[in-house]
């Protein structure tokens, strides 16, 4: 089993930073098709903080999201930022403790992902959750 399908099997929680509340966008797709696979999704988008997304309250914050579901962690922080922007998205992830650090399809930053490794998360980059998710549900 590759770490990606190991990841997407043993992960319930997944924060979508980043996260659209315009359905043509690719943040709010995934986070419908995760949604809709039995995964609990916390949008982070500051500008959305309070409403609700696809049903769900979305987060100023990483630490805000973590802080809502604990004593469960976050599994998977699922990156839907440039690639310039991640590096303080993986030190909060970090900081809240989370499993893993995703950066979406042609999202990369080799620093954040060496910090993210560093202190004991998983990385994945420019791979996309949901397409991967499929990948799984082909194979089984």
């Amino acid at each position: 089993m590759s770490n990606i399908a190991r990841i997407l099997q043993d992960s319930r929680i997944i924060a979508i930073v980043g996260m659209s509340d315009k359905p043509e966008r690719a943040s709010h797709e995934v986070a419908d098709y995760l949604l809709r696979h039995g995964y609990r999704v916390l949008p982070v988008n500051p500008a959305l903080a309070g409403k609700e997304v696809l049903g769900q309250r979305a987060f100023a914050t990483l630490g805000d999201a973590a802080a809502a579901v604990a004593p469960a962690r976050i599994d998977i922080v699922d990156c839907f930022r440039k690639s310039e922007d991640i590096l303080p998205i993986a030190e909060e992830a970090i900081a809240v403790k989370a499993g893993c650090l995703w950066l979406q399809l042609n999202i990369v930053n080799e620093a954040a992902a060496q910090l993210a490794r560093a202190a004991g998360l998983e990385v994945v980059m420019d791979h996309c959750t949901k397409i991967e998710h499929r990948k799984l549900a082909v194979a089984a």
